[in-house]
């Protein structure tokens, strides 16, 4: 079947066969099924906006017809529909005298209709005006729906929400709610966002967690639980709280399992069973509990100081904390959708702060999403208490583009619920206490300048810091300064971060060479080739000490 379309100067061919990875050009979504396509132009409509009308007389605008544009009709510029106030980009029905445009969805919105969220049927406004919506608080100019019985306003995309959404970053499911009347309610923070709510509007809400956000937080699609959502559709509210008691089971089974099986055990307090000898999950020896602190040692799992009670191999430089040895070998968590799986990996770079790692990770290998430890932990938690600052903090879920007010980097950060304060997941989890191979003493983190000079230098790199307000790391019997970028060594390459998050001397099993692999340092010039493709090994390399040859990162990974 042939089609003549006037979007196209090339005749469009009907094709039966399904197939993923093609996006409609009349509405820019995904196409799962037939198609009219156009290969010369690499241009697909979906059947329903391949028939569409050229001109229509809608009764939202009756008295000049609409004509249909494959673009909007502004000389390069975007327009928005005058129903759902969004931006058009793709197909668009539009009226030349009155500068009138609605999307090809809008068209079949219908002027009166029932809504998951109000009890009565709104009907369209059929006049362009700005007004403020009654359900957001946030001001409109299109074409508003309106309630004849409450007297209220609202848009089109606030009138379509639905009645309870699921965040992943949360337990429960968020209710749409009227109003929260309480004493304190003009002091609220959307626990999304963490920006002010203001609750004389609807608002999604808990109230099992007293858990509020704002209607666009609590709709977008990022950290939506998807699979709730879906699974939702259409039940009671009995046959709801069945699905959240089923997953809190499956939860409950995840973080009960171990990740290790018992050797040996001794008798603690309480008849209780201690585990003084296991097999884990990610080391090919047994390991054995002790307290014995002679050197300072690395976890392998969190890449932390090691200052309690540990696990050690007695024939590899291997050691994790008790806490990392009692991890859960899965777990569902706030910042993905799937449950995560805990693993040793050989290299990684975390998700959330964007380190290079070679501790354990919780991944999900269907989406590539990696987490390192420290930054699967602290984000769990609804609130952060950090203490570089007085106030409590919240993750936020907005765009990842704000700006730590530590280190002035942007990405996903966590906002005080009082003040400005910004903090970054690479600020939140340096380490309290660190080491560096060139110095004596430990390092400990410090918050504040420490003088009031004006001059802030580094003892490392001997150049000025760049801000009062940028945490450093301070040795107070040396009375010495350093960046954390100094401590940690940052590389040559910047993708790579800092090695704050890498145990150099670590050993894996590797197909790539028949003797176990230790990863080395490398200069910032290279100093070995790879003996698998040749290429100097730069930044960071795998070495067999036994044959004396290395491996570029890339190889064996």
């Amino acid at each position: 079947m042939v089609l003549r379309h006037f979007s196209d100067d090339h005749p469009l061919i009907f094709r039966a066969v399904t197939g993923s990875g093609f996006a409609c050009n009349g509405c820019g979504e995904s196409i799962e099924g037939s198609r009219y396509s156009c290969r010369e132009c690499n241009f697909d409509l979906h059947p329903s906006c391949a028939e569409l009308p050229r001109e229509l007389q809608h009764p939202i605008h009756s008295k000049h017809p609409l004509i249909l544009h494959k673009a909007p009709p502004y000389d390069g510029q975007t327009c928005t529909c005058s129903l759902c106030n969004l931006p058009c980009k793709w197909f668009v029905y539009h009226c030349p005298l009155c500068k009138f445009d609605l999307h090809i969805k809008c068209v079949s919105q219908p002027l009166n209709f029932e809504v998951e969220v109000h009890e009565h049927q709104l009907i369209l406004f059929k006049r362009l005006m700005s007004f403020i919506c009654d359900f957001c608080g946030i001001e409109g100019k299109g074409l508003p729906y309106l309630c004849g019985e409450c007297g209220f306003w609202v848009h089109k995309k606030c009138a379509s929400l639905p009645r309870m959404v699921k965040r992943l970053r949360h337990r429960h499911p968020l209710n749409f709610t009227d109003s929260i009347k309480e004493d304190h309610s003009e002091h609220r923070l959307c626990q999304l966002c963490v920006k002010k709510v203001d609750t004389n509007y609807r608002v999604y809400y808990c109230s099992s967690c007293d858990y509020v956000a704002h209607l666009d937080c609590a709709t977008d699609k990022n950290g939506m639980d998807e699979n709730f959502m879906r699974e939702s559709k259409g039940k009671e509210p009995a046959e709801l709280t069945n699905m959240l008691k089923f997953e809190d089971l499956e939860l409950d089974e995840f973080t009960n399992e171990l990740s290790y099986s018992v050797q040996k055990t001794k008798a603690g307090e309480g008849e209780i069973k201690i585990p003084i000898e296991i097999k884990h999950f990610c080391h090919e020896h047994d390991l054995k509990l002790t307290d014995e602190l002679e050197n300072y040692k690395i976890c392998n799992g969190c890449i932390r100081p090691i200052f309690s009670l540990f696990y050690s191999c007695t024939e590899c430089n291997f050691f994790l904390h008790k806490s990392c040895v009692e991890l859960p070998p899965k777990k569902r968590h706030p910042l993905h959708q799937h449950p995560l799986t805990l693993e040793r990996p050989l290299l990684f770079s975390c998700d959330a702060c964007r380190c290079v790692s070679n501790g354990f990770s919780y991944s999900c290998h269907k989406c590539y999403f990696k987490l390192d430890l420290t930054c699967s932990l602290i984000s769990e938690l609804d609130t952060l208490t950090h203490v570089g600052h007085k106030h409590p903090l919240i993750f936020s879920s907005a765009a990842n583009d704000e700006e730590c007010s530590v280190c002035n980097s942007k990405g996903r950060i966590f906002r005080c619920t009082k003040c400005e304060f910004t903090l970054d997941f690479g600020c939140a989890t340096l380490p309290h206490t660190v080491k560096y191979k060139q110095h004596e003493h430990p390092f400990t983190l410090n918050y504040i300048a420490e003088d009031d000079s004006g001059e802030y230098y580094c003892d490392i790199c001997e150049e000025e810091r760049d801000h009062p307000k940028h945490w450093f790391y301070y040795c107070e019997e040396c009375n010495y300064l350093a960046h954390p970028k100094c401590i940690f060594e940052e590389p040559l390459y910047h993708e790579w971060g800092d090695y704050r998050n890498i145990k150099f001397g670590s050993t894996y099993i590797s197909n790539v060479h028949q003797h176990p692999l230790t990863l080395v340092q490398e200069t910032k010039d290279g100093s070995h080739h790879c003996n698998k493709c040749g290429r100097l090994c730069l930044v960071i390399a795998y070495a067999c000490a036994t044959c004396n040859i290395s491996f570029d990162w890339w190889c064996v990974r």
